[in-house]
């Protein structure tokens, strides 16, 4: 859908976001990042994933890389991150904060088991996150459940 700005200079409060204007309808578009797909409006996809048999998970530096990289393959915005290193067990738990929300991370190497969160809204793409966790971390099994946060229930 084409969208087009609205550039006259008394519609918008200085230092304010422009709105944004679908140019078919002349209808302001909402600024709130909701995503519509197969008719369904929500407010982000939220990703549990679980990796079982993985290798790693006690290495700071290569999961600030592995979020890093997560985040800038699924076109969302790194605001901040932040990781714990526990001792003795090495465990991590650690969060990268998000325009778009967030991905979140806690493992336990003593079991080879890694407990990642990645909840996105807007045009980003959280799916795309899982083959670069999967390729850094080499899990033996993994699991991801989808869901869709913020469904509207009378809507539906």
């Amino acid at each position: 859908m084409a969208m087009a700005r609205n550039t006259a200079a008394s519609a918008v409060a200085p230092g304010t976001e422009w709105p944004v204007y679908d140019q078919a309808t002349g209808q302001q578009e909402p600024q709130d990042h909701f995503v519509t797909r197969n008719g369904v409006e929500f407010a982000g996809t939220h990703l549990i994933i679980d990796f079982w048999e993985a290798e790693n998970l006690d290495n700071l530096e290569l999961m600030e890389t592995a979020l890093r990289e997560a985040v800038e393959v699924s076109g969302a915005t790194l605001l901040h991150i932040h990781l714990h290193h526990f001792t003795p067990s090495g465990g991590i738990s650690g969060i990268a904060v998000l325009a778009e929300s967030h991905i979140s991370v806690h493992t336990w190497p003593e079991r080879n088991f890694a407990a990642f969160d990645v909840f996105m809204c807007g045009d980003t793409e959280p799916e795309l996150t899982i083959p670069v966790l999967k390729s850094t971390f080499n899990p033996g099994k993994l699991n991801v459940n989808e869901q869709l946060r913020g469904i509207n229930p009378e809507r539906t």
